[in-house]
């Protein structure tokens, strides 16, 4: 088991989000599933916690009922290499969701991410300033990030 592992608070779709995300991410995988039974508080034979993996990576979500709500002040970074990556991680994990700016939507769940070409973090710390600023300025006109858009901005063209 890893050191920390992000636990994750659900009304009652615990498992039905964690069946979305390992639907998503390739190698990812449902790890456990225990149930209510007699004692509750949720109704018996549903899901209290699932355990699952995103690419090498735990989580448990829960099943806690309401009080609590996902904010974007916490979010989840899906680092993407190519375009293709950021067109399938955008599209299915803001399906039902909210699309937002810079990259940033939330899924149906409420829970927040982060949809990002690699090359992003190597543009903006240029130490060029003027290409930097170029390459923010075009993030910062953007929902779904575009990197031949981002590459252009980079290169002044």
């Amino acid at each position: 088991m890893q050191k920390v592992i992000p636990y994750l608070w659900f009304k009652d779709q615990a498992e039905e989000a964690a069946g979305l995300y390992v639907s998503v991410f390739k190698n990812s995988r449902v790890l456990d599933i225990v149930r209510y039974g007699d004692a509750g508080p949720g109704p018996k034979g549903t899901a209290m916690l699932v355990a699952f993996q995103l690419e090498g990576q735990e989580f448990f979500a829960l099943n806690g009922g309401d009080g609590h709500q996902f904010t974007p002040a916490i979010s989840f970074l899906v680092d993407c290499r190519t375009q293709a990556e950021v067109d399938h991680y955008w599209e299915k994990l803001s399906e039902g969701g909210e699309k937002g700016k810079c990259g940033w939507l939330k899924d149906r769940y409420g829970l927040s991410w982060q949809v990002v070409p690699t090359v992003l973090g190597k543009m903006l710390q240029d130490k060029d300033p003027d290409k930097a600023a170029r390459v923010m300025h075009a993030m910062l006109q953007m929902t779904k990030l575009d990197i031949a858009l981002l590459m252009k901005a980079y290169d002044g063209v």
